[in-house]
């Protein structure tokens, strides 16, 4: 059975385990996680807003757990474990099957705002008392610019799968 990922989450069902899906999350977590950092580490900073570092928070989390925490391992952890694998498996396999069965069809955007909303809440909440650094870090500056860099991550995560689904119906 070849069902596309809207099939799937129209339906409220899981996406299949294929190397489609795998091709899908890569492709969309490299253009979100590109998104995230370009506003987090070039606009952000442009506008005079703080500088993200999440590579950074990877290192922490890593020497916290007793793991080598280089800048390999943060960039690593970063962009490959998180930006294409762990975000958009937490999009594909639990957020989205789960907000179609609890609310059903609406447009993608309230749902991939909401999704990345809870992206901060688990990084910058989470994963940082987890590393060993205040909680919400505090509320400095960076977390708002992390805020704003989650929901687009999980916006911009969204919006290219439903570009690549548009143009895989319209190939078909």
């Amino acid at each position: 059975m070849n069902t596309t990922s809207s099939q799937a989450q129209t339906a409220g069902t899981l996406p299949a385990l294929s190397f489609h899906t795998l091709g899908l999350m890569f492709i969309s977590g490299f253009f979100a996680t590109n998104a995230f950092d370009l506003w987090g580490q070039i606009i952000s900073p442009a506008l005079g807003f703080a500088t993200l570092s999440p590579h950074g928070l990877a290192k922490s989390l890593l020497g916290s757990l007793g793991l080598p925490n280089g800048d390999f391992g943060g960039y690593f952890v970063h962009f490959y474990a998180v930006g294409l694998i762990g975000y958009p498996v937490g999009w594909m396999f639990i957020f989205a099957p789960l907000w179609q069965r609890v609310v059903g069809n609406t447009h993608w955007l309230l749902p991939s705002a909401i999704y990345g909303f809870g992206l901060w809440v688990f990084a910058i909440g989470g994963i940082t008392s987890v590393a060993g650094l205040p909680f919400f870090l505090n509320f400095s500056g960076i977390v708002w610019v992390a805020l704003v860099g989650h929901v687009l991550y999980g916006i911009v995560l969204v919006a290219v799968l439903k570009l690549i689904e548009r143009s895989q119906g319209a190939s078909s």
